[in-house]
């Protein structure tokens, strides 16, 4: 039961901080200011240049000089020292009747030569990141870097509000736009239902029977799937939105099956005695990795869906307890002996085991979450300095932390 609770209730303390820190040096960005062309007094106007500044960084193509500077949106650079940069950004962001407008441009910093020029609103004051995450978006697009759009993704987690009472959450990446979606009871395990993140799946512990429900985020209309004995997850939904990899436990051991969702039908994947939790869809959806003590202690495991054996995926560490899949690649978070004390590290490897490389060193790494695209890892950092959610680029190897403290999150997903 401790192993089970470890595996699926674990809680971590977040809180909303603007502030960074780069884990690994980059080289060969192409350094870059960005100017605040807002009206003096506009409180938008500092706050989006903390997230500009950390929207190019997580991009892996620019950095930033981390110096605030502010001056006219079409005046001339005069400052010698922003002339000597690769890149300058100015933007002017302004309220707009009940929502946001954003002006951006990006000049070359040696001739002031236009590079990029867009126009942005929108109707909410309060999701303006999105606004600066579409425009850095753009950028990126405009100049031929890898797409980022995950970067216009909202994450979902669910946070405990008091004794059994819990609320689901919609934010933006940097946690700056904060939204409950979900009030009233204990409603843990979110999952986005579908690529546009239009819909979400949760389960409801507040009644006799943990039930699976579905919610449309655009109508606000509440489903019933299901409900079981004993326990009942989410853990994975398929591409097209018409399977489900549920973790129930119906006699009393947790196993896994997938969920027809036109046809209410489900089937058992796994049928060991012990605990197998956490199926996620990989190899194009042909199979499934998991969590299972099968060995004595959590480890990660991979099965055929159309039927095979089960095989052992992860051969080091003396605690697997968490993973995520994206086609073939595998992120997995590994306990390990340390001088320091307690450690978990995040290894990418791949579901036939050929290619293994870590990606973090120290501290305690856990619940990593592939980005839509495959190419970037979010995940939950402890250490003595405190609580963290960071963002691993796999191409450009980039990690970057944003400090959390306060609120018990108990699950996430992206």
């Amino acid at each position: 039961m401790r192993l089970l609770l470890t595996l699926l209730l674990s809680c971590y303390l977040f809180a909303v901080d603007a502030t960074l820190k780069i884990e690994k040096n980059v080289d060969q960005r192409a350094k870059i200011a960005v100017i605040d062309s807002s009206d003096p007094g506009m409180p938008l106007g500092r706050k989006s240049y903390e997230i500009f500044t950390a929207d190019l960084k997580i991009t892996g193509h620019y950095r930033p000089d981390g110096l605030y500077h502010d001056g006219s949106f079409n005046g001339p650079i005069l400052n010698p020292d922003l002339r000597a940069m690769e890149y300058l950004l100015k933007y002017r962001i302004s309220e707009s009747g009940n929502g946001v407008s954003l002006d951006v441009k990006v000049l070359k910093g040696g001739d002031s030569s236009l590079v990029f020029e867009r126009k942005y609103s929108i109707g909410s004051q309060a999701r303006y990141p999105f606004l600066i995450h579409r425009a850095v978006t753009d950028l990126n697009a405009a100049m031929g870097f890898t797409p980022v759009d995950w970067l216009n993704r909202y994450v979902l987690f669910a946070r405990y509000t008091g004794r059994r009472e819990s609320e689901v959450v919609l934010a933006d990446y940097t946690f700056t736009y904060i939204k409950p979606i979900i009030r009233g009871g204990l409603n843990i395990f979110p999952v986005w239902g579908d690529a546009k993140q239009r819909t979400i799946y949760y389960t409801d512990y507040s009644g006799k029977l943990p039930t699976l429900y579905r919610l449309d985020l655009t109508t606000g209309q509440r489903t019933r799937i299901l409900d079981s004995q004993g326990m009942l997850v989410c853990s994975d939904v398929s591409r097209d939105g018409k399977r489900l990899l549920l973790t129930m436990a119906p006699s009393g051991q947790p196993d896994i099956y997938e969920y027809n969702v036109a046809t209410g039908e489900k089937r058992q994947l796994t049928t060991y005695s012990g605990i197998d939790v956490g199926g996620k869809y990989a190899d194009k959806e042909r199979s499934m990795v998991f969590v299972s003590n099968r060995l004595g202690y959590a480890n990660i495991f991979k099965k055929p869906l159309a039927g095979g054996p089960i095989t052992q995926l992860v051969f080091h560490g003396s605690n697997n307890d968490s993973c995520d899949a994206f086609d073939n690649k595998v992120v997995y978070s590994s306990k390990e002996k340390s001088s320091f004390g307690k450690a978990f590290n995040l290894y990418l490897t791949t579901t036939d085991g050929d290619y293994t490389r870590p990606l973090t060193s120290g501290g305690i790494n856990q619940f990593p979450r592939f980005s839509n695209d495959g190419n970037t890892v979010l995940y939950i950092k402890r250490s003595e300095a405190g609580n963290s959610i960071g963002y691993i680029g796999l191409q450009t190897d980039l990690s970057i932390l944003f400090p959390l403290g306060e609120h018990r999150i108990q699950s996430i997903d992206w």
